[in-house]
């Protein structure tokens, strides 16, 4: 038989997760519910709002044709998202280790969000052609800022105090960045580079609508030409997924980082009183 008391704190974990993510989830399923209702109660036409069931049918019927599609956005993504993070790490730790770089490239970097990424884009489309090199920076340019912010703000904002006390113990700054400085920084990298991925798929669509032959951004042009209405919903679920893939995939890669984070989380757990078994287990 298992420990009584593990059992009931495992339980409580479980209770916790589903009551967390039960109102989203119900909130969701309404609204297709609704929708679905709403398309079969109304006169609307099914190329102008297809119902949920006719989106997944279209799913399933063009399930081989999509397929190259997808793995083409994929890449986009993910050589983006690489080229964003080796750039706004770099840029990140060069603002943190000069403060004359941190004020001439400070201000740049927020000019350059203010430079709208659709009108670089056909830029980057006559300089590199239609292969997939303009999707991929496209995606950096997009992703890349945040990364940088959070980056420079985290290593500036560490405890000063442990800081003073290695400098005591005669801790060069080599050692003071990689036991207190790096990770002090960590949570505010990773929510930096959750932010971003959130803007990788969007960017390297963003980038195929430009100028490609394929992708999933090439897929919603042609089926909205064509007023294959269904296919569009179709290729913006598949977006959404792989949004969230990407999102949980990081945060994945932040528990396994930081498990001094979310061990103290698991620790109230701990903290929290169970009841008491009886005297002689009954």
């Amino acid at each position: 038989m298992g420990n009584p008391f593990k059992i009931e704190l495992t339980g409580r974990r479980i209770a916790a997760f589903l009551a967390r993510y039960s109102s989203p989830t119900v909130l969701v399923l309404a609204c297709l519910v609704l929708w679905q209702l709403g398309t079969m109660l109304s006169d609307i036409q099914d190329w102008l709002l297809p119902s949920p069931v006719d989106v997944l049918r279209a799913a399933w019927g063009i399930r081989g044709i999509i397929s190259p599609h997808i793995w083409q956005t994929a890449q986009e993504t993910l050589w983006g998202f690489i080229l964003a993070l080796v750039v706004g790490l770099g840029l990140g730790l060069l603002i943190d280790v000069s403060p004359w770089m941190r004020d001439a490239l400070y201000p740049l970097l927020v000019i350059s969000q203010t430079i709208p990424i659709i009108a670089i884009a056909p830029l980057l489309v006559i300089w590199l052609g239609y292969g997939i090199w303009p999707k991929i920076i496209v995606v950096g340019l997009i992703c890349f800022f945040p990364i940088v912010v959070n980056t420079a703000d985290g290593l500036r904002g560490i405890d000063r105090e442990l800081v003073d006390l290695l400098r005591t113990m005669g801790a060069n700054k080599r050692a003071i960045f990689i036991k207190v400085r790096l990770p002090g920084a960590l949570p505010a990298i990773f929510s930096g580079i959750k932010v971003a991925i959130t803007y990788s798929v969007v960017g390297a669509i963003m980038g195929e609508w430009v100028g490609g032959s394929r992708g999933l951004g090439i897929f919603m042009l042609r089926s909205t030409n064509s007023f294959r209405t269904d296919r569009v919903f179709v290729s913006v679920g598949i977006t959404a997924l792989l949004s969230i893939f990407l999102f949980g995939l990081v945060v994945a890669i932040e528990r396994a980082a930081l498990r001094w984070r979310y061990a103290a989380v698991e620790e109230r757990w701990e903290e929290i009183p169970v009841l008491s078994a009886p005297e002689g287990g009954k």
